[in-house]
């Protein structure tokens, strides 16, 4: 029997909620209804009063999971789209994010966020916010790929005592299948290395860790041998695995769904090029999406966001350096 990527997230909250009284769900339709996208399906029926309707005010659904928090609970919040938490953003990067700086008190909120593209979603329902959420201190910022990476990271959110954004990607939700949920995983920080490689290493994370998958494949058919790193977590972010990956390889390209102003394929070119820029054998490079709004056409979607075919395409130009 296989489990999806959205019952991973479903079955770490289920977990999550058994296993310590403190912790409730919060957020817009996730009582009944189930949630936008059924990430809270019947958790309202079995934990009676600990999965909560929310009204449609992300600011005021910030606020009371942080002042939650500060009397002691862990809320897991969830935002129906990743880009209405923009509402929010006040309470989450100037009241949860510098709460332990300020008053000595931690603020553990875990905060999901349905986010990345879908065909047809538009620029309102497909942005990711890694990239803002990891400028701020006092954040940790979760970017799970993979089934496993969902359950175990979750819940590994609920017991940070720190504030956590968790970015679940709606194209994986249903897309993405496992055997079984896991028993062990790597710890928040340590980033993984998803396939090895000799000749180019390619760092990149969430959804696009598939599509750089896909990308490796083509290129082995050419000869060409990839390593593909994900970081699993931007914030902490795993410095020294992707220069232990560039050391062995001699070549970079960061990959990432995010627009690439400020983003985590910047920040990643940065601490290599200033921690091991004497590994490099040719220039890194870092392919985004378009520096526009997400497209709703199907066609221009997949024309604005890098694909396996546009992943492949920058790294042979690396390669060929």
């Amino acid at each position: 029997m296989s489990i999806t990527y959205l019952e991973a997230i479903r079955e770490a909250q289920a977990k999550a909620l058994r296993d310590d009284p403190r912790v409730f769900i919060y957020g817009q339709d996730v009582g009944a209804f189930g949630g936008a996208f059924k990430a809270t399906k019947g958790l309202a029926k079995e934990f009676p009063g600990r999965v909560l309707d929310a009204p449609i005010a992300e600011d005021a659904m910030a606020g009371l999971a942080i002042g939650a928090a500060l009397e002691g609970m862990r809320p897991i919040l969830e935002m129906q789209f990743a880009d209405f938490s923009t509402v929010a953003f006040n309470q989450i990067v100037n009241q949860a994010a510098t709460m332990f700086w300020r008053t000595n008190i931690s603020c553990p909120i875990t905060v999901r966020l349905p986010c990345g593209g879908t065909a047809g979603g538009g620029p309102f329902h497909s942005q990711t916010m890694e990239a803002i959420y990891a400028h701020y201190p006092g954040l940790v910022v979760l970017t799970p790929a993979t089934v496993e990476d969902a359950y175990s990271m979750l819940l590994e959110a609920v017991a940070i005592d720190d504030p956590v954004i968790f970015c679940e990607h709606k194209f994986l939700y249903y897309h993405l299948k496992a055997d079984s949920l896991p028993t062990e995983a790597l710890p928040v920080g340590k980033a993984r290395i998803a396939r090895v490689g000799r000749d180019l290493t390619l760092v990149t994370y969430s959804a696009m860790v598939h599509e750089s998958l896909a990308a490796a494949d083509e290129l082995l058919s050419e000869g060409w041998e990839v390593e593909v790193v994900d970081l699993r977590s931007v914030k902490p972010l795993d410095t020294d695995t992707v220069i232990a990956s560039v050391a062995r390889t001699g070549r970079l390209l960061c990959v990432g769904e995010a627009w690439p102003w400020g983003g985590v394929t910047a920040e990643v070119i940065t601490r290599v090029v200033c921690e091991g820029y004497d590994l490099l054998d040719a220039p890194p490079q870092r392919l985004n999406a378009k520096d526009t709004p997400v497209p709703y056409h199907p066609n221009l979607w997949s024309a604005h966001r890098p694909t396996a075919r546009s992943i492949a395409a920058a790294a042979r130009k690396v390669l060929q350096r």
